[in-house]
């Protein structure tokens, strides 16, 4: 890459228009985001200097996490430095010996991790199977009991059933760890993400998100009771025994949460986006995966067919990653093709029409 993050990007010295980017809202270059992190940095300097436990934890880190605590509907919020060390974190502070953990088995790779050095018992369910899921929880013995599941999964775009599995965990006294990492600031009312989107709310929910992708900027944090998340502050590992990221990205993102707020124009312009881009690939011999969400993953399979097809878009121009086993299960090779509001429908034309001529 030699240029900002934007649907127009120069990889190599060669310009593509890109449909590979988590930037949903187009916020990553926006001008109001670039002036807050030069005021920030003006002000609060280049880094924080040590761990937030330690005296690295500034004014702006505790001013968003308070912000970031009421958009999300919930008492306390902490911060992280990304997204994979908050779920690093918050498995391995909250289970161990004696507890399990439930998982879906198309989890994000940072939630497989958790579990696994959380050192709890691990119960994987069949993606979305929440029928197999409850049979797991009756069969559970004692210790601590947490599911943990994406909101919207990042390989096939699909929602997960986010009030099912919220009913389970009352119906067998569990916890509900929630990855919005592809749902905050696009999904719910003025993009309060995929818990707004099904209008719930209980104590159980441990809630994290990301804030590099629609957000715009850099970081992740976890909002959830108070006591949930006093015990995170003292005992997640990701978070004690880490430099606390510089003060000036708080400042950024306190000015991207009012943006994230008052988007709802460009949610708008994003779901038509969608529309158009599903409606034209009518008639194509590969079928996108059923999503609504700006993650639209068009079915290949076969590796070799997906990295040609991908190699076809770029002489083309266009930038779009073909993702391949491990990441995906075998035979399911595909093209994950992103949207963001700074598409155009121009854009998405321009590679409908790439994708017409290159299945011909």
């Amino acid at each position: 890459m030699h240029s900002p993050q934007s649907p127009h990007i120069v990889v190599d010295a060669k310009p593509y228009l890109s449909f590979c980017s988590n930037d949903y809202l187009g916020l990553a270059n926006h001008p109001q985001l670039i002036a807050a992190l030069q005021q920030g940095a003006a002000q609060w300097g280049a880094g924080a200097g040590a761990a937030h436990l330690l005296g690295g934890h500034s004014g702006p880190h505790h001013a968003l996490e308070q912000q970031l605590a009421a958009f999300a509907g919930k008492p306390a919020a902490l911060l992280f430095s990304t997204g994979y060390m908050a779920n690093l974190g918050v498995v391995q502070a909250l289970t161990g010996k004696g507890d399990t953990v439930f998982a879906d088995k198309l989890n994000h790779a940072s939630l497989n991790d958790a579990m696994l050095l959380s050192r709890a018992t691990v119960r994987r369910y069949r993606h979305g199977d929440l029928v197999q899921l409850a049979q797991l929880l009756a069969e559970h013995g004692g210790g601590r009991k947490l599911i943990i599941s994406d909101a919207v999964f990042s390989m096939d775009g699909d929602i997960a059933a986010l009030p099912a599995l919220l009913a389970l965990c009352e119906q067998y006294d569990a916890w509900l760890l929630v990855d919005d990492a592809h749902g905050f600031g696009v999904l719910g009312e003025r993009g309060h993400g995929t818990l707004s989107h099904f209008g719930l709310a209980s104590p159980r929910i441990i809630y994290m998100a990301t804030l590099g992708k629609a957000a715009g900027v850099f970081g992740a944090f976890v909002a959830a009771e108070q006591v949930v998340v006093d015990t995170l502050l003292n005992h997640a590992r990701s978070y004690v025994y880490t430099t606390a990221t510089p003060p000036a990205l708080s400042v950024a993102l306190m000015q991207s949460l009012q943006l994230i707020a008052q988007g709802d124009s460009q949610r708008a312009h994003l779901y038509q986006l969608i529309a158009q881009l599903r409606e034209g690939m009518a008639g194509l011999s590969w079928s996108l995966m059923p999503s609504d969400t700006a993650i639209q993953p068009l079915l290949i399979g076969d590796n070799r067919q997906v990295l040609a097809l991908s190699e076809g878009l770029r002489e083309r121009g266009l930038w779009v990653a073909a993702v391949r086993p491990p990441t995906v299960p075998q035979g399911t090779a595909r093209l994950r093709i992103t949207l963001s509001a700074a598409h155009t429908e121009g854009d998405v034309e321009r590679l409908l029409e790439a994708l017409h001529e290159l299945a011909r």
